[in-house]
């Protein structure tokens, strides 16, 4: 098949950069012919194996209709190059903003990313679909500011690829492609995400995804990956216990693992309920623009301007430590839990994270 190159018409659409490339084809950022502000995303097969896989690609991802999956808008296998038209997301991959981050991204930022991711799973695995490679390169932020406000709405999960549904396994075009077992069997995915039961070519259900979630959180809040038995709370002092238990249960043994991405969800919702008004979401082939600045609010009624966040303007509440929006300290004193170190609020009695009392006796 004959290489893709700026300027070529596909469909509807005219190519106008290459965004990736793997061994079994390309992606383009393209736009309408006519509309030239309808941007697209085309997946282009290169290899004559692949038309088939790309066929079941489009088809799979085509019946995850979410806000937090990027979309099918078209398919042709059949063409002259074979090619799947999807959303194009103005934004960076999670591979970038954490690299960006060396240190973990802000605590609410991480748990929002992760409940966006845990929302598109949730759909996949109801509907039968199990990622099998879910890794910061595959999750997109569709938000014109900084990853410090990100919500969850502005998460897209991509690269179905190596999804497995209704028994068919794919093999996507920008990944590695699939290794050996030493059984002879193959496996597709990246191996640094994959579950144990993945890497040793065993049949895999939602869990194994599950567990990729629980290497993207760490990575989101230290910069790194885990390694033996760390947490995030050994490389990051103010990860709370209750997180790092979080954690734990999705870097470990099968048996051990949530159940579901819902039953995640169920309990993220429990520590950490959502609080902030959602982003909109840019739309599908804007720009991405850079924040603007804030002016610093005026004093209140009372007089007070700590009532806001001095970092980024948003509103505080009266016992909060840390702004919601962008994770800036805004109590230089906060209570801790003497034996967990999380961050009870000033009337607790007991520590929410590991129920240490906080009463002093005399």
């Amino acid at each position: 098949m004959a290489q893709p190159k700026s300027g070529d018409r596909v469909s509807e659409y005219v190519l106008l950069e290459q965004v990736g490339a793997g061994s079994f084809g390309e992606v383009w950022k393209a736009r309408h012919h006519i509309w030239e502000d309808q941007i697209v995303a085309i997946k282009i097969a290169t290899d004559a194996q692949y038309v088939r896989n790309l066929q079941r690609e489009g088809v799979t991802i085509h019946g995850l209709k979410h806000p937090n999956i990027v979309r099918a808008i078209g398919l042709d296998p059949y063409a002259s190059p074979p090619y799947l038209v999807m959303e194009f997301v103005a934004g960076p991959t999670l591979r970038q903003v954490i690299d960006a981050h060396p240190g973990g991204v802000p605590l609410p930022a991480a748990l929002s990313v992760l409940r966006g991711m845990l929302q598109a799973l949730a759909v996949a695995h109801d509907n039968g679909v199990i990622h099998r490679d879910v890794k910061p390169a595959n999750v997109l932020i569709a938000s014109r500011d900084d990853i410090a406000q990100a919500t969850p709405d502005v998460v897209c999960v991509t690269d179905f690829g190596l999804g497995e549904a209704a028994g068919l396994t794919t093999t996507s075009i920008l990944q590695s492609g699939s290794m050996l077992t030493e059984g002879g069997k193959s496996i597709s995915g990246t191996m640094a995400y994959m579950a144990p039961e993945q890497r040793d070519g065993q049949d895999v259900d939602a869990r194994a995804d599950l567990y990729a979630c629980g290497m993207v959180l760490f990575e989101l809040l230290t910069g790194k990956r885990p390694q033996g038995g760390d947490l995030p709370g050994h490389l990051r002092r103010e990860v709370p216990k209750w997180l790092d238990e979080f954690f734990a249960r999705c870097y470990t043994r099968l048996e051990r693992r949530f159940a579901s991405a819902a039953d995640m969800l169920a309990e993220l919702d429990r520590y950490a309920p959502l609080r902030k008004t959602p982003m909109a979401k840019a739309p599908p082939g804007a720009r991405p623009v850079p924040p603007l600045p804030r002016a610093r609010p005026a004093p209140s009624a009372r007089g007070r301007l700590d009532e806001y966040c001095e970092k980024c303007g948003n509103r505080l509440e009266p016992d909060d430590n840390f702004c919601i929006k962008c994770g800036h300290q805004v109590n230089p004193n906060p209570r801790r839990c003497p034996k967990c170190g999380a961050y009870p609020d000033p009337h607790d009695k007991h520590c929410i994270s590991c129920g240490t009392s906080l009463v002093s006796r005399s």
